[in-house]
């Protein structure tokens, strides 16, 4: 497995990826329309200090994760996704993916973290608490957070 920036050569499977598993998985109401981000991943995250990685195995994606940059050192965690037989202590694809995305905060001077998920995403949830994120109101995210409409709860840590 290699964790390499987004190539727009993955444009295709990065969508299937995600939205299959938004919808299949868990059941978000969500398509590709409502995603514009995913049709212009370079436009969209690989701009500033942000950035977009793929977990490759041979030519496929299983896995994704994305940073925005908000400004005054602070990111967004967005688009973690990880197929399902690419998940768990075996292959540890979210955990290559997250410390890819923590080298590059570092490297670019992003030293807080931000990010949204679905309350009922308790793998998700989960996996965040073991990394050290700390549950916050919403009331505390930065105006520069770009909110997600479905999100409910809301997580931050320091690089």
């Amino acid at each position: 497995m290699k964790i390499i920036p987004y190539l727009s050569i993955y444009k295709d499977q990065v969508a299937r990826l995600i939205t299959g598993i938004q919808q299949g998985e868990f059941g978000v109401p969500i398509t590709i329309d409502d995603q514009p981000d995913l049709l212009n991943i370079e436009t969209f995250y690989q701009i500033k200090k942000g950035n977009f990685w793929c977990a490759v195995v041979g030519d496929d994606v299983v896995g994704t994760i994305a940073l925005i940059d908000m400004g005054d050192g602070s990111g967004c965690i967005r688009k973690m996704f990880v197929r399902a037989d690419y998940r768990g202590h075996q292959h540890q694809t979210a955990h290559k993916l997250h410390n890819t995305l923590l080298d590059w905060c570092k490297q670019v001077q992003i030293g807080q973290l931000y990010l949204g998920t679905l309350d009922y995403l308790h793998a998700a949830i989960k996996f965040y608490g073991k990394l050290g994120y700390a549950a916050i109101d919403p009331v505390e995210l930065p105006a520069t957070f770009p909110r997600m409409a479905l999100d409910n709860r809301f997580f931050t840590t320091k690089v």
